[in-house]
């Protein structure tokens, strides 16, 4: 079934490569305890996805690419977060203050001080935040995409980066989602009309070629 999906899509003109860059950027979005911790309601039984997302992230700064994080942080009662703080209940969890515990950047994949931090409120990296001036003031024409999760932040990332105009390439194993349904199904889509879906070791080898 999957194959026959696959060659329907490609028939159709769906799913063109589009390749690396020459300019790579890693975007590590949202990989914060919340995700990891049991007693959070946000628990996502992602700790595969962190272990890839550190080992990318270890290529990524030993090839000398620009790299950010993103986290999510709301004002005490979410007005800042406006329809999607209504929409999502679980994202009190992000109140300034309320949880720092599960606010906190995951194992292995805490910034270090020179990598900017871009705090958002909303599932895009991109909207309402200062990502795509900074990534075209450093000359990134492709980015890289870690973190959480496949079905909401990092697919609403990489689509703002495709209508940006930098070449999202979403790394399969670095991303996670609550259900592999859910993240298969989403992965699938973002490679046939969005982004490039690509494997931990064609990243990590690349870079180790290539460098940023």
């Amino acid at each position: 079934m999957a194959t026959d999906l696959n060659a329907d899509y490609a028939q159709a003109g769906f799913g063109n490569r589009l390749g690396w860059g020459r300019r790579p950027a890693l975007l590590i979005i949202d990989f914060v305890q919340a995700y990891l911790d049991k007693d959070c309601p946000l628990y996502a039984g992602v700790e595969k996805a962190r272990d890839a997302a550190s080992a990318l992230l270890l290529a990524a700064r030993a090839a000398g690419l620009p790299i950010l994080h993103t986290n999510v942080a709301y004002t005490p009662g979410g007005v800042d977060g406006g329809v999607f703080f209504r929409k999502v209940k679980a994202l009190s969890c992000f109140e300034r203050g309320k949880h720092p515990h599960w606010a906190a950047f995951a194992e292995g994949l805490e910034p270090l001080p020179h990598e900017p931090v871009i705090t958002k409120q909303y599932a895009s990296a991109f909207f309402g935040t200062s990502l795509a001036s900074t990534l075209a003031s450093s000359g990134v024409d492709t980015l890289l995409i870690a973190g959480l999760s496949t079905s909401g932040c990092v697919r609403a990332s990489a689509l703002d980066a495709c209508q940006h105009g930098f070449v999202p390439l979403v790394v399969r194993e670095a991303v996670g989602d609550r259900d592999q349904r859910v993240h298969e199904a989403n992965l699938f889509d973002l490679n046939a009309k969005y982004a490039d879906v690509i494997g931990l070791a064609e990243a990590v080898a690349h870079l180790g070629r290539n460098g940023g």
